[in-house]
């Protein structure tokens, strides 16, 4: 049996002779073996020169499922002759941290510096976090967190300010074909798999190495057809289990996804909206939530561009709650469809946060007295609705009053673009303009 992965002094997960997945006896025995992260490892890289000064800063490691990351930490600790402490935020305490407190104190004593790593150190609260910090300022212990999570968001701001933060990439197809090949050597025998299926299998894979071997080692397991007949797409799909996109609805993922929908609507491609659509929905999403998300993108992106997408928006929304999954799907997708190929203005979302911003700084200016209604003696007395024009008794139709507090200058809050029906608009609010000198002039002789 191959001995790849065998650690040393940094430990193994499997006692000798125990059966090992094909993805532990694959584990790289050096960081040149491992695949994906060159950015990191080669020469010239962060961690490819704190290894050749053989000085490790602590670290946080952030990369999704199976890109590495618990590899790199052992092999950077046989690489600088520090013991491996792996803990795992999920099972650990406040206890066992002392006793690995109090270990690597020991070890430094007797001339062995200790890294620590910590799986999943996004688990750990605010206040244990806190308390690996006078162990990593004194050097007790050279801290190598890794998290799927995104840091900013997950770990104390003391924590990162001790700590460089390395993002390790999905696996892309090079790297899982590097894998495949190593697979293949070690059992000896080629992945019984058509052209299409290996490139359906990395598909399946999702950029995660270690799922990616423990789908080899199922297709390793089954019978040797006698007739040697690889297994096409549809004979993969029905040989394997094919896990669900990585997505969590609660965390980084989510966000990133609806912010792709956003933009990608935004900048007319419906067709890449359509895939980040179907995405959310293959990771679990909750359509009334993306319906929710259109919605605001239909007032906000197009507005009075098309004044028929708010509608449209509602009308998907309203369509989803009647007919639920799966039928109310093809409702949304309409709506995405519509609103990647509507003409886009934020005119309207522009003028209401400029029109917020304006209300902030005036304060209570009263409205001008010829606008106000007059109920009473006393405030017909004091000018309440005095020379007020009534619009639709003009001969346009429009007196061209002032509706602007008294004291405060008139100010342009809209600005429609020349898209859609934002450019009829715009006519019509040039012939206003217009309209407006005419009388202020005409006011004035």
């Amino acid at each position: 049996m191959s001995k790849r992965g065998d650690s040393g002094a940094t430990g193994g997960l499997f006692e000798a002779g125990a059966p090992r997945p094909l993805a532990d006896r694959l584990r790289p025995r050096s960081l040149g073996e491992v695949v994906g992260q060159e950015h990191l490892l080669k020469p010239d890289g962060p961690l490819g020169r704190m290894v050749a000064a053989r000085r490790l800063a602590s670290m946080i490691l952030w990369g999704p499922p199976g890109c590495g990351k618990t590899t790199i930490a052992r092999l950077l600790a046989l690489s600088t002759d520090l013991h491996f402490e792996p803990l795992s935020a999920v099972f650990s305490g406040v206890a066992d941290l002392r006793k690995v407190f109090d270990a690597a104190r020991a070890r430094r004593a007797a001339g062995q510096g200790t890294l620590l790593f910590i799986d999943e150190i996004h688990r750990f609260n605010r206040s244990q976090q806190d308390g690996f910090l006078p162990y990593v300022e004194d050097g007790t212990v050279t801290l190598v967190g890794a998290t799927t999570e995104n840091p900013s968001f997950e770990l104390n701001a003391a924590l990162l300010s001790r700590a460089q933060v390395f993002v390790l990439n999905r696996l892309d197809d090079a790297a899982l074909e590097k894998l495949l090949s190593r697979a293949e050597a070690e059992m000896g025998r080629p992945l019984p798999l058509t052209p299409d299926a290996r490139s359906a299998l990395k598909a399946m894979a999702d950029g995660d190495g270690r799922f990616c071997l423990n789908l080899c080692e199922e297709l390793f397991a089954l019978p040797v057809p006698e007739d040697g007949a690889l297994l096409d797409n549809n004979a993969l799909a029905t040989a394997i289990q094919r896990r669900a996109p990585l997505y969590d609805k609660a965390q980084e993922g989510h966000y990133n996804l609806i912010s792709a929908l956003h933009k990608s609507l935004r900048g007319s491609d419906t067709d890449a909206a359509l895939y980040w659509y179907a995405r959310m929905l293959e990771g679990g999403e909750d359509p009334r939530y993306i319906a929710r998300r259109l919605t605001r993108f239909a007032v906000e992106d197009i507005g009075m561009a098309d004044p028929n997408a708010l509608a449209q928006a509602t009308a998907a929304w309203e369509a989803y709650e009647r007919l639920g999954s799966p039928e109310g799907e093809l409702a949304i997708a309409q709506l995405v469809i519509y609103l990647g190929t509507a003409p886009k203005s934020n005119a309207g979302y522009t003028a209401y946060k400029s029109a917020v911003r304006a209300a902030k700084e005036t304060g209570s200016l009263m409205p001008p007295k010829h606008i106000l209604n007059a109920p009473t003696k006393l405030m017909k007395q004091i000018g309440y609705g005095k020379g007020y024009e009534y619009d639709h008794d003009t001969a346009d139709g429009f007196s061209g009053q002032n509706y602007f507090p008294e004291g405060m200058a008139r100010r342009a809050f809209y600005q429609p673009v020349e898209r859609g029906f934002e450019r009829e608009i715009k006519k019509r609010q040039d012939y206003w303009a217009r309209l407006r000198e005419r009388k202020a002039a005409d006011g004035d002789e």
